[in-house]
């Protein structure tokens, strides 16, 4: 009797076994590795990820680059991001090559339903967005950060939809209604949360229980947002219960790079948080849930990185791997508990233009070998073999895991091999070269076509407003009539596009647009776009992260042929304008 009742658990696991598991990856914005209770932080709770992580598989020693925009990029494709053309996270070099095939790409001919909720941040027109590589259903936004997380406005496809509420449970809401709707189809649901990057806001019960802790604004929202978080994971979780879609569903939550706020306050240990080559920048939680599985629950040692993932979630789905270069492996032997693993060696490169290379970093089994940049932004203008880049440092991680003791000296030897296998790795991947890829119009799925001020070049006096050009951002100080801004596109589709402009300005101002010899000119009138009053907590939010209440004109119709040319704006009288985005639409 009991052989039979072991025979028939066999049977039941095997059938589950057999059925395309459901995909639901989880990835949180700026949440660190010390963000989690279950890692010990000692000033918040999060008990629902903890519970993901406790019944699941927990991988240790994770890696992803230091930063959104790449991360996101090798996780979808299992590739490193300078393969994909991603080599920032803003001025559109945080898009990702079209030609990439995605995981949503490869799923959905095998009957998967594909959704991307939330953040994207690998492109903004179309067929650099999700729609464009592979996700059908799509709600979220598509640049590197949201300003406002209260009743924002959200894209859903391309189409702007206003919403109620605060973003994170927004998000929550429609993967859920997305999960009810394709119940009974294998699905693949990418739920990208916003939070908790800044701005820091939050809603007052969360904010509060932390402020009364004597936590700086910053941080109390900050604890707030991943407190949220863990509740709306919950909800989630809850969800697939009641749909008894919890058994066949395969879990994954995951950050994308180390932690920002809540670093001076809990690390686990590690050196280092957001935009760092030290381990705080790139050690990350990967928790990995499947009941059907049947693998016990244990954590894993041994070093995996965002690359892992593709190839992962194809193998336990049954699926072929295409013919790609990819830089992962499958981590179904860690998931079965299996010893055999062989050594690897992981690099970490911060891209922060086309040509440098470093600051960068590896990472094997034991050691850290990091090269960092001097600089503002760690040198954000870094070229490659920049003279300010230090010497490279190496750090023994399992006797010295808070890195405080630099063995570069006294262990040449493993300087010189790893280092010399970061120069290899990066001949590589960096090998087909790196650009801004002109920005595509005319593509009936996505017209009309919005581009932005971070995504233009432009001449001085101009600046952005609020720092660097971040999502969002506009360009001010047009004061001089000689001074352009630059768009480089590609037209897809020729004919007569009408062209907008979203601004601000002082008085009335003459605008020119102009393509090769055709140009045309308007006269727009003065534009006060007052400031949109944001929930932030902390007063470093209020400088940095702004909206106004734009203008929008209409300039005039303009004949763009098929192909790459650029559009130049420019300014005719002064004082000159704000310039938010320009938008063109296909007749």
């Amino acid at each position: 009797m009991n052989r039979y009742l072991v025979f028939l658990f066999a049977v039941v696991c095997l059938s589950a076994l057999g059925t395309s598991p459901n995909i639901l990856v989880i990835i949180t914005d700026d949440q660190g590795y010390g963000d989690l209770s279950l890692h010990g932080n000692p000033h918040l709770q999060t008990p629902h990820i903890d519970q993901l992580g406790r019944d699941g598989v927990r991988f240790d020693r994770f890696f992803v680059n230091s930063f959104c925009a790449p991360t996101r990029a090798a996780l979808l494709t299992g590739r490193w991001p300078l393969r994909c053309g991603v080599h920032g996270v803003t001025h559109n070099k945080e898009a990702m090559r079209p030609s990439e095939v995605t995981l949503a790409e490869v799923l959905r001919p095998k009957g998967y339903r594909t959704a991307c909720i939330g953040k994207w941040h690998n492109g903004e027109q179309f067929p650099y967005t999700p729609s464009g590589q592979g996700f059908e259903h799509v709600f979220g936004f598509n640049n590197g950060h949201w300003n406002n997380y209260f009743d924002a406005t959200l894209l859903r496809g391309s189409k702007e939809e206003k919403t109620q509420g605060y973003i994170t449970d927004v998000l929550t809401d429609e993967a859920m209604d997305f999960i009810s709707a394709v119940q009974k189809e294998p699905f693949f649901c990418y739920l990208a949360y916003n939070a908790p990057h800044s701005p820091f806001q939050v809603p007052d019960k969360y904010y509060e229980k932390f402020k009364a802790k004597g936590l700086e604004p910053s941080v109390a929202s900050f604890y707030g947002m991943c407190e949220n978080l863990d509740d709306n994971i919950g909800r989630i979780m809850a969800h697939l219960d009641q749909l008894n879609l919890t058994e066949n569903t395969l879990v994954l939550f995951l950050t994308d790079n180390g932690g920002t706020a809540g670093v001076p306050i809990y690390n686990a240990g590690m050196r280092g948080g957001k935009t760092s080559l030290h381990e705080g920048g790139s050690r990350v939680p990967l928790f990995v849930r499947w009941p059907a599985a049947n693998w016990t629950p244990h954590k894993v040692a041994e070093i995996t990185a965002h690359v892992d993932l593709f190839p992962t979630l194809l193998d336990l789905c049954g699926i072929e791997v295409p013919d790609l270069k990819l830089d992962g492996r499958s981590l179904r032997p860690l998931l079965q508990g299996d010893s055999e693993w062989p050594e690897r060696i992981l690099f970490t490169h911060n891209p922060i233009n086309e040509t440098n290379k470093y600051p960068g970093a590896v990472r094997t089994q034991r050691h850290r070998l990091v090269r960092e940049v001097k600089g503002v932004g760690g040198g954000s203008k870094a070229k490659a073999n920049d003279e300010t880049a230090k010497l490279w440092q190496l750090y023994d991680m399992e006797k010295d895991p808070a890195q405080l003791h630099d063995l570069a000296e006294e262990q040449p030897e493993i300087v010189v091999k790893l280092s010399a296998a970061y120069d290899r790795w990066f001949a590589d991947i960096s090998r087909e070269g790196l650009q801004r890829f002109p920005l595509p119009v005319g593509h009936a799925e996505h017209n009309p076509v919005e581009l932005h001020a971070p995504q233009a070049f432009y001449d001085k006096p101009l600046v952005f407003a609020n720092g660097p050009g971040f999502a969002n951002d506009w360009l001010t100080g047009w004061s001089d009539m000689k001074a352009t801004v630059r768009y480089e596109i590609d037209v897809v589709t020729a004919g007569e596009y009408d062209i907008e402009i979203a601004y601000a300005a002082a008085s009335e101002t003459r605008i020119q647009v102009r393509h090769q010899k055709d140009t045309m000119e308007s006269v727009l009138p003065a534009a006060n776009a007052p400031e949109v009053i944001l929930a932030h907590r902390d007063e470093e939010g209020r400088a940095r992260y702004r909206d106004r209440w734009w203008k929008h004109h209409r300039i005039g119709t303009l004949a763009l042929p098929l192909g790459p040319t650029v559009l130049y704006l420019q300014c005719r009288s002064l004082p000159g304008i704000d310039l938010k985005h320009i938008q063109l639409t296909l007749h």
